[in-house]
């Protein structure tokens, strides 16, 4: 049995895809199924130590994005997705998995059209409350169609029956917060709360910007762990020991250009706020069951972070700051909102874990399964 997976080039598309992998392996283990031959169809590796550890072998191809404002990178790009959908025509062709499962974004182009030239069958995961271009595109010919949110079934024009309510898939060890051990290795102090901003894979400029200004008065209460993107960290370092120069509680403040799996597992376990983008965290931060304030990218950048952050707080697990308003004033005073009223904090967690779906990436291992034992015979 051979499974084609594919994909954008950002964590939201890919952490999934390994969490969906990770299920597969261990449901067609239960099912007593030869172990299945995994691949990964897309631009970049993005992570290439997990595709080795969960024995996933990668098939480079080109993809072009269709950004959403003029640039003269939209042509180029043009022909690459043209020349990537030839390249990927025919390495599927040589392939030809059982199954492909796509999870949206530019990168999973050229192997959606590949499997719907050749006919493999298709299943396709959308992680936002509105689909993108390429899965709305493949939702018309997908077998299966998973959503994250129930009112994104709405915007696929295809038999509802295709469509289930699965939620996002989160790795189960990312799944599962660690306190033991976590203040020692992430220097934090005992007895004081702990805020975790998380701006998404590649960081978040208004958001650092933003906890920057407010950093002074923040580290009196909280000690902050502060996620800023690899482009950002050495910028956000020098600014912050600057304003952090003469401050007694500047050891409060971890700034850190990226967590990994066990960092992320222990701030997750000391932390009492969450700030964060609009993407797959959200299912992260469900499934800790914290209360988070989420800042989605304004909607000129991204088409679906808006209606995700809203889509999540009207369950009551969340507030929304959008960018346009996000301002040092704002920020603190929905912070302290969260922190002094233990009835609005718990009332959020519950709410988070209630929308958490921790067997999202079970269900869709077994109706990837599924279609590939049919496509066997």
């Amino acid at each position: 049995m051979k499974i084609l997976f594919t994909g954008g080039v950002t964590g939201g598309h890919f952490y999934p895809i390994i969490a969906v992998a990770q299920a597969v392996r261990e449901h067609a283990k239960e099912r007593r199924i030869l172990p299945p031959l995994l691949y990964f169809m897309a631009p970049s590796e993005y992570n290439p130590r997990a595709l080795f550890d969960n024995e996933i072998e990668y098939m480079p191809i080109m993809a072009g994005k269709i950004r959403r404002y003029f640039s003269i990178l939209n042509v180029i790009d043009i022909f690459k997705t043209f020349f990537g959908c030839i390249m990927a025509l025919f390495k599927v062709f040589i392939l030809y998995p059982d199954v492909v499962f796509g999870k949206g974004g530019f990168g999973s182009f050229p192997a959606l059209v590949a499997a719907r030239i050749l006919r493999i069958p298709t299943i396709i995961h959308e992680s936002d409350g509105k689909p993108g271009r390429v899965n709305s595109w493949a939702g018309k010919f997908a077998e299966k169609i998973a959503i994250s949110y129930p009112g994104a079934a709405q915007y696929f024009n295809t038999d509802k029956n295709k469509i289930a309510y699965t939620g996002n898939p989160v790795r189960k060890e990312i799944a599962k917060p660690l306190i033991a051990g976590a203040y020692e290795l992430l220097h934090l102090e005992e007895g004081i709360p702990v805020i975790l901003i998380l701006g998404g894979s590649q960081g978040a400029v208004a958001i650092n910007n933003v906890i920057l200004q407010t950093l002074s008065d923040l580290v009196e209460r909280f000690q902050i762990i502060h996620q800023t993107g690899k482009a950002n960290i050495e910028e956000v370092k020098a600014t912050s020991s600057v304003i952090l120069k003469d401050n007694s509680h500047a050891s409060r403040y971890h700034p850190m250009e990226y967590l990994n799996e066990l960092n992320l597992r222990m701030a997750a376990g000391t932390a009492e706020i969450v700030i964060s983008r609009a993407g797959s965290t959200i299912f992260e931060i469900a499934s800790w069951g914290l209360p988070s304030i989420i800042i989605p990218l304004p909607p000129s950048v991204s088409h679906d972070q808006t209606t995700n952050a809203l889509t999540y707080a009207q369950t009551g697990a969340a507030s929304v700051i959008e960018e346009n308003n996000l301002g040092a004033h704002i920020l603190i005073e929905e912070i302290n909102r969260i922190h002094d009223n233990p009835v609005i904090s718990q009332t959020m967690r519950d709410h988070a874990k209630a929308f958490s779906r921790p067997d999202s990436a079970d269900k869709i291992a077994d109706a990837i399964l599924d279609i590939a034992l049919k496509h066997e015979k």
